[in-house]
């Protein structure tokens, strides 16, 4: 959203945040405002105990702060208001204080933390340190959101069941929830698990429709008409009205009821847990929306709303997970949606806040837990896990981290994992021995292609990172394990290396004469000049100007005396420059989808069959060519891949016969004919054929594993047109 302003133009930041990033939708943030409004009435009371201030202050918490972090903030979706995080460290400075909640020492020592918290995060600001939090990876973000969201809901569960909210970390909340169990009220119950349902069920079933609200509503109704609180469901406390005062905060009581060293640190704790945990998720959600964040004026805007905290006696004020995750189910878009819960929340304490003392405790619980849950990323765990491990323990580790030692901590955690990973990555790079694949340009993966040989004599690796001295071990160990007795050349391309430290420098060096004493050939190709530069200055000249460095592979080859077509190790396909494209899109498609290939190539032929128009006129050989055909990668079909299709086809005969309304035996039938006209484009070819027909064999072994059905139906298909060869063959004879 921010990304095509230019620097320097507050004004402009400020209407692009107000308009929002797809313009002004003022409906919906309308909507979302007055949903964050009504949700925050029992959110922000809550955290306000927590912290140690009368309700009320919640409230309060939501005005001024919510309205001024809305004009500074660059972040279309962050709602700004009293929350779990820094209410629970505030309320354990009280308790380490011996400062009792809610008493006149606890309302002159709040505001005096929130002000030192403002003034910690100014001076982030200025420094321009929120640059760093776009070095935590998306599984830290992940795993930090997750951790805070888990905490949050273990912290409210009591209140479903009639008790009080627990304090600490999630251990020590779980252990609240252990207790609660006890003293369980059953009315209070389920009436929480029924409020929880219709939102959750509303959620899925009836998105628009604002669940929280409506639940809210019929349960005041039903303390107006029922009197709950009569069989023990707790009511939210009655609201006097009015707007705060303005307070100035009373530094020398509050330095002397605590000591001036332990609020400064304990102030620190609460801006760093601020700064962390409203830039993280804002960042998150501005990449899901796909704009960008002046991290710096973010935190500017998290500065000026705890100043408008501490001036109206509030605690400290953070960007809050759960009302985003609200405000975004109802698509705001812009922070007109925090000015018109400001100014909902304004119009409240002027004239409403009778009604707050009906509204049941366990359902505004049931709210807020059903906000976040739509915040724990459970998800993106179980996508990492799939794709790539190292990135699932990282999003573990910074989810444990805060449920075990907190938001602080929890970061902390997942950055060292992080940049643990990197380093690993680094350490331990991709790499593998390259070969040919007869009629294909190129050097090809060992591992990735199946038909890829190694050339007689020779080792081609590849090392994809810069060298340096935690991985030129890894580089060393690697090519000394692939020589054989018959080695008389080692080539690498080092397209990725684009860098060299001296230790690495030198160790290739010393390699090079190394291999020059076994009577081997040694080649540095692909790679930049600076490498070669490098190699120059630790006193690896020699190398160079004996050839020992090539532009490329096959330069290094053709130094060594290799000429094309190159001598194979395994058995070699006698293939012409004809045959070229006759296995190009094999490989292309192994390439582009790896072991997706089988799968991408049935969801080609699905997709092929819904285009399919029974009645267009043309002919059934015609059909058959336009379901295995199409644009792209799918443009250029080899012999190979034609025949591949044509059995894919054959485990969908069914859908394929109704869809064209033929019988099954008719498909067959063409299916078989074509399979035979490939034969015959291939009889010049005798190893490719053979080649086609161990191909035919393995796609009909892993049919057979994996749709044992379909295939046994194949089979009697195939033997009822087993006439269809014959005929065929005799054709061929002819």
């Amino acid at each position: 959203m921010m990304g095509n302003l230019e620097k320097g133009s507050v004004s402009m930041k400020f209407l692009s945040t107000i308009r929002g990033k797809e313009g002004l939708n003022w409906k919906k943030d309308a909507v979302a405002g007055l949903i964050v409004a009504a949700v925050s009435i029992p959110i922000s009371m809550g955290y306000a105990q927590i912290a140690g201030l009368p309700a009320v202050y919640g409230l309060y918490g939501s005005v001024l702060p919510i309205i001024i972090f809305s004009l500074v903030s660059t972040s279309g979706n962050m709602i700004f208001g009293v929350d779990a995080a820094p209410a629970a460290l505030v309320g354990g400075v009280l308790v380490t204080a011996g400062v009792a909640s809610e008493s006149s020492q606890a309302m002159a020592m709040v505001p005096v933390i929130t002000l030192f918290t403002a003034l910690w995060l100014l001076g982030f600001s200025l420094l321009k340190v929120g640059s760093l939090v776009k070095y935590i990876s998306e599984p830290v973000m992940g795993g930090f959101i997750s951790g805070i969201g888990v905490t949050i809901i273990t912290m409210q569960i009591p209140k479903l069941f009639g008790g009080t909210s627990g304090s600490g970390e999630f251990f020590e909340l779980a252990v609240h929830v252990v207790k609660s169990l006890g003293q369980i009220n059953g009315l209070s119950l389920a009436i929480g698990l029924a409020a929880l349902a219709v939102i959750l069920a509303g959620r899925r079933f009836a998105p628009k429709i604002p669940m929280a609200v409506i639940v809210m509503g019929l349960g005041a109704l039903g303390q107006i008409f029922f009197h709950l609180d009569r069989y023990g469901v707790k009511l939210l406390p009655q609201v006097h009205n009015g707007l705060p005062a303005l307070v100035v905060p009373d530094v020398p009581y509050a330095v002397s009821l605590a000591g001036g060293s332990s609020l400064i640190v304990m102030s620190l704790s609460v801006a760093l847990v601020i700064m962390a945990e409203t830039l993280l998720a804002s960042n998150s959600m501005a990449s899901k929306k796909g704009y960008k964040l002046d991290d710096n004026q973010e935190i500017m805007a998290y500065a000026l709303g705890n100043a408008a905290a501490a001036f109206t006696g509030c605690c400290p004020v953070n960007g809050s997970v759960s009302r985003m995750g609200i405000a975004d189910q109802f698509e705001m878009g812009s922070q007109l949606t925090g000015l018109v819960a400001g100014a909902a929340m304004t119009l409240l304490l002027l004239f409403g806040t009778g009604f707050i003392g009906f509204l049941p405790v366990p359902v505004l619980t049931a709210i807020v837990i059903a906000a976040l849950t739509g915040v724990v990323e459970f998800g993106l765990a179980r996508r990492l896990y799939l794709i790539e491990r190292r990135e699932f323990y990282i999003f573990l580790g910074a989810f444990l981290g805060v449920l075990a030692f907190g938001t602080v901590y929890g970061v902390i955690i997942g950055v060292i994992l992080s940049f643990g990973a990197v380093v690993m990555r680094t350490v331990n790079p991709p790499r593998s021995p390259l070969g040919v694949i007869p009629g294909h340009e190129g050097f090809h993966r060992l591992k990735n292609y199946p038909d890829a040989q190694p050339i007689q004599g020779a080792v081609i690796y590849r090392f994809s990172a810069s060298l340096f001295f935690a991985n030129i071990d890894v580089f060393e160990s690697d090519i000394e394990n692939s020589l054989q007795s018959d080695t008389r050349v080692v080539i690498v391309d080092a397209s990725g290396v684009t860098s060299l430290d001296v230790t690495a420098a030198e160790r290739i060096g010393r390699l090079y004469e190394e291999m020059k004493k076994w009577g081997i050939r040694f080649y540095l190709t692909e790679h930049i000049s600076e490498v070669n530069t490098m190699l120059r200055q630790v006193g690896c000249k020699s190398m160079i100007e004996e050839g020992g460095v090539q532009r490329h592979v096959r330069d290094a080859l053709r130094d060594a005396g290799y000429k094309w077509p190159y001598p194979l190790e395994g058995k070699g396909w006698k293939l012409g420059l004809r045959d070229f494209h006759q296995r190009r899109i094999q490989n292309d498609l192994q390439w582009a989808f790896g072991e997706e290939a089988d799968a991408m190539m049935d969801a080609h032929v699905l997709k092929n069959l819904q285009k399919i128009n029974p009645g267009d006129g043309e002919n059934l050989e015609q059909k058959l060519d336009h379901l295995m055909e199409d644009d792209g990668i799918w443009s250029h079909m080899s012999q190979v891949e034609r025949a591949s299709m044509l059995e894919h086809l054959e485990m969908r005969i069914k859908e394929v016969a109704d869809k064209l309304g033929e019988n099954e035996e008719t498909i067959e039938s063409a299916i078989l004919k074509k399979r035979a006209e490939i034969a015959r484009a291939l009889e010049d070819n005798p190893e490719f054929l053979r080649y086609l027909v161990e191909h035919q064999e393995d796609l009909d072994r892993r049919f057979a594993e994996s749709r044992e059905q379909a295939f046994k139906r194949l089979v009697q298909l195939r033997r009822i047109c087993e006439h269809v060869i014959e005929d065929a063959k005799q054709h061929k004879k002819e």
